[in-house]
């Protein structure tokens, strides 16, 4: 079972810092999940852009100074960090040379994966360095609606179609796509999902899960992985 922090362990410490990271290590993650984004300045001269930055989003950008992609991947060099493994969420495509280089000047290809809704990432990664794994996040979604009362029981029916449709296009898409993972928003998995990927030799890998039973209910179904923000529920549910 892959216990993985996101963004560390956000609900310990605030995420995507180096603390955070340290947190969720301390409380049993055997993979440290991080956010990557940056200005869309993509046409610009490489010395001209600005640096890949470890965030969420531009909001939460904008509320903390964040880590830079070099900055957070030192950490994973020293104490505690150097026996872990290493997600990068990719949430923008079009500089997937600059976080590949920073992992092969670091060493970190074989402790590091990529996992990204962008098919254009997961190609182009794939091309530059064969090595470095490859996750496949599903679904692609651009804001919260649970935050949006009125939009709960739409989302609930939505939901609900995708769990029903996800196996088949799993099983349709996962041998093209060649990757390591799937990164599945939680409430969307089920024992035909995980049936389905590990046909294909992949690992199910559910976010983000904060609840104990139901963490519980994924182990049951056969996910090979959970993302949470509080590390510390795997080892009270046994893992």
């Amino acid at each position: 079972m892959r216990l993985v922090g996101h963004k560390g362990a956000d609900l310990i410490v605030r995420g995507n810092t180096v603390e955070s990271f340290k947190a969720a290590v301390d409380a049993g993650a055997d993979t440290i999940e991080l956010d990557v984004i940056w200005v869309r300045d993509a046409d610009l001269p490489l010395e001209q852009r600005a640096p890949l930055m470890v965030a969420h989003d531009w909001a939460t950008h904008a509320a903390h100074p964040p880590l830079s992609v070099p900055e957070a991947l030192d950490a994973f060099l020293e104490p505690p960090l150097d026996k872990v493994e290493i997600d990068l969420d990719i949430k923008l495509p079009g500089r997937e040379e600059e976080f590949v280089e920073a992992l092969r000047e670091r060493g970190l290809i074989d402790r590091a994966m990529i996992s990204t809704t962008e098919m254009h990432v997961l190609k182009r990664v794939l091309e530059l360095e064969p090595n470095l794994r490859r996750g496949w996040t599903y679904p692609k979604a651009g804001r919260d609606y649970n935050r949006r009362p009125w939009a709960k029981p739409i989302l609930q029916g939505a939901l609900q179609m995708m769990r029903l449709q996800l196996p088949g296009l799993a099983a349709e898409k996962l041998p093209q796509l060649g990757v390591f993972a799937m990164w599945i928003y939680e409430p969307l998995a089920s024992a035909k999902l995980a049936r389905i990927c590990h046909l294909a030799g992949v690992e199910l890998i559910a976010w983000t899960v904060d609840d104990a039973d139901r963490m519980r209910k994924l182990v049951d179904m056969g996910v090979d992985g959970l993302v949470s923000n509080d590390p510390r529920l795997y080892s009270r549910i046994g893992l």
